[in-house]
């Protein structure tokens, strides 16, 4: 037997698997249980403004597809070279938001793949870890302070009650004012390490103020 025939056979061996129906259920279930557990991760860490559900449904789908292309491919070449083929043809141009969202996606697609290889207890014990140790840094300070464009909207009566409120934001910058026909509209830039979920609520008791957004905001704070 020469080097190519040696080289033939050890790829024909590697692709000549069957898809069962009991191993890709598996595969799948897998991967949902930690795409879950990767989701509930990324709430308990969410600091932003706007929780996104769809980007949980996305992680999580992301596992199970991913578990499902590597469960196919691994038992035939043909199958394997026609995926690789029709993946190559697609783009996606959906912007990710935050930074650390694009390591979800990642982690997300890690343990789909290596659900699908069959590494289940792998892949749960990894996910596992790697949750737990990225509690852990959260927890230790490594989370960042988050920055808000807070627009505020009243009337000049309202001036002394808005000012008020304001002089408990330790941090904030203002951005903009504007006065017409005795309406002030301001906006600042603000920094929170733990949003406060009652703290827009607080414009609303005041009378005369008109409207108060809260705005996630991506840029360096001070610049």
């Amino acid at each position: 037997m020469n080097f190519l025939d040696m080289i033939r056979k050890s790829v024909v061996e590697e692709f000549t698997g069957t898809i069962s129906a009991d191993k890709m259920i598996l595969s799948i279930v897998v991967a949902f249980l930690i795409g879950l557990f990767i989701v509930y991760i990324y709430r308990k860490t969410y600091t932003g403004v706007v929780y996104s559900k769809s980007f949980s449904l996305c992680v999580i789908l992301l596992s199970m597809v991913t578990a499902m292309i590597i469960r196919t491919i691994s038992s035939n070449l043909a199958l394997s070279l026609g995926m690789v083929g029709a993946l190559s043809i697609v783009r996606f141009r959906t912007a990710v938001k935050e930074p650390v969202d694009t390591g979800f996606m990642f982690w997300g697609i890690t343990a789909g793949i290596m659900a699908g290889a069959g590494l289940y207890l792998i892949s749960i014990i990894g996910s596992a870890l790697l949750g737990l140790l990225y509690i852990v840094s959260y927890s230790m300070g490594f989370k960042v302070s988050s920055n808000y464009l807070l627009v505020i909207k009243y009337d000049v009566s309202a001036h002394n009650d808005v000012s008020k409120i304001m002089k408990k934001v330790a941090k904030k910058k203002l951005k903009s004012k504007t006065l017409s026909k005795n309406v002030i509209e301001l906006t600042f830039e603000i920094e929170m390490k733990d949003m406060k979920d009652n703290f827009i609520e607080q414009f609303e008791g005041i009378e005369g103020v008109k409207n108060a957004s809260l705005i996630s905001y991506q840029n360096d704070f001070g610049a």
